[in-house]
């Protein structure tokens, strides 16, 4: 028991990554950990801005739910293959190309998603959608539509451009196996939180 709890101790110790995770890692978990929680009240207020409502939109009437659903089945496959690449890296007898391949294609799924959402936010403009207002009901709807989608939009171009520079560098063999593993970290992030959005607020 004593020894146990020495090894513990050992790890916390000054020199030694705490349980082997690198401060690269480490920080991108507290990272994770705080945006979360960001997402967290974005999504806790808008729930209580729709309980309040008296006339909140039908999300079936406003937005085309198959699209949506179009949207979500391509961030859910470039998580697949984002897994898949960090999965390549691990593997120290697969070639260098396998894991860029299916970088490559998370990056394609992003880009794809990306597109979707540019498609979907014309079409709410257009329909008379603004920070301040929209044509179905509550103004407070289209303010966390932009709000959601938009910061969650953000975060998913951001992580396509960290891929594109990851993809770079590991063609120039000057990204280790690390830096796919904390670009997946954060990939699977971005995938999750859209799961919440699709769920509360496109289909609840």
């Amino acid at each position: 028991m004593a020894e146990a709890a020495q090894q513990v101790l050992d790890r916390w110790s000054g020199g030694v990554c705490p349980f082997e995770a690198g401060w690269r890692k480490v920080m991108m978990w507290a990272f994770i950990i705080t945006d979360g929680l960001l997402f967290a009240g974005f999504l806790s207020g808008y729930g209580y801005a729709r309980l309040m409502s008296a006339r909140w939109p039908d999300q079936a009437a406003v937005f085309d739910l198959r699209l949506i659903a179009l949207m979500t089945f391509l961030l859910i496959s470039s998580s697949a293959t984002m897994a898949s690449a960090v999965s390549a890296a691990r593997d120290e007898g697969a070639r260098r190309s396998v894991t860029l391949r299916w970088v490559f294609l998370t990056i394609l799924g992003g880009l794809s998603f990306l597109g979707l959402q540019a498609y979907e936010w014309t079409h709410v403009i257009e329909a008379g959608a603004r920070l301040q207002r929209n044509p179905w009901g509550d103004p407070l709807f289209a303010s966390y539509f932009f709000l959601l989608t938009g910061f969650h939009g953000t975060h998913v171009l951001v992580g396509v451009i960290v891929l594109a520079i990851l993809a770079i560098r590991w063609t120039k063999r000057l990204a280790m196996r690390e830096g796919v593993e904390l670009a997946g970290l954060y990939w699977h992030f971005v995938d999750l939180v859209w799961v919440f959005i699709f769920t509360l607020f496109y289909l609840v």
